[in-house]
């Protein structure tokens, strides 16, 4: 059984080395003057170093610490190939559809505050932390309406409307200067001015 054994090994030890040497002999057939190997050759290779010890007596066109780095350079491949291909971490984001709700609950529901809509958010089965709601509340776009009326408001008011001011002076004698100042709206006229 040692005998067969010995023997399949040696066999196929010969097989090996007869095809590396074909392979050699393939990749000098027409690269003069200077042999250039290709990826096949050298994916050739790096696969046999794995599968076959005797690799290093059959070698003959490059040296084995070539192979070697050939080796080590697909391994770094395949590692930056895999890490960059991989899901983003963190948490997932939040969809459109979810942010939708969140701005209508906010604009339908002006006193509610974080807590309420994370808790309505919850018993509607969706999964989301108070932190992102909140967040996405401090987002939800404002209802132009209030803004609109107090522009209104201005426009139809500023004859009447009067602006003032408190205000202090240093002076050069590192004196103090109260002063008083009133300013009309409409042609932004000094209505009163006192020191």
């Amino acid at each position: 059984m040692v005998v067969a054994m010995r023997s399949f090994h040696a066999r196929r030890d010969l097989l090996l080395e007869n095809l590396v040497l074909r392979q050699q002999l393939v990749a000098l057939k027409g690269r003069r003057p200077l042999v250039r190997l290709t990826v096949t050759d050298k994916w050739f290779w790096v696969m046999l170093r794995r599968l076959w010890p005797g690799w290093r007596q059959a070698l003959m066109l490059v040296r084995p610490e070539t192979v070697v780095r050939w080796h080590r350079a697909g391994f770094r491949r395949y590692w930056k190939r895999l890490s960059r291909h991989q899901r983003a971490a963190g948490r997932r984001g939040v969809g459109k559809e979810l942010r939708q709700l969140i701005f209508r609950m906010v604009a339908e529901n002006p006193t509610w505050g974080a807590p309420r809509i994370h808790e309505e958010l919850k018993m509607l089965g969706l999964d989301i932390s108070e932190r992102t709601v909140l967040r996405w509340m401090r987002k939800a776009p404002r209802d132009p309406e209030p803004a609109k009326r107090w522009i209104a408001f201005l426009n139809n008011h500023r004859e009447a409307i009067a602006a003032m001011d408190f205000f202090t002076v240093p002076t050069l004698s590192f004196g103090v200067l109260y002063c008083f100042f009133v300013i009309a709206h409409d042609r932004r006229r000094v209505l009163h001015c006192n020191a």
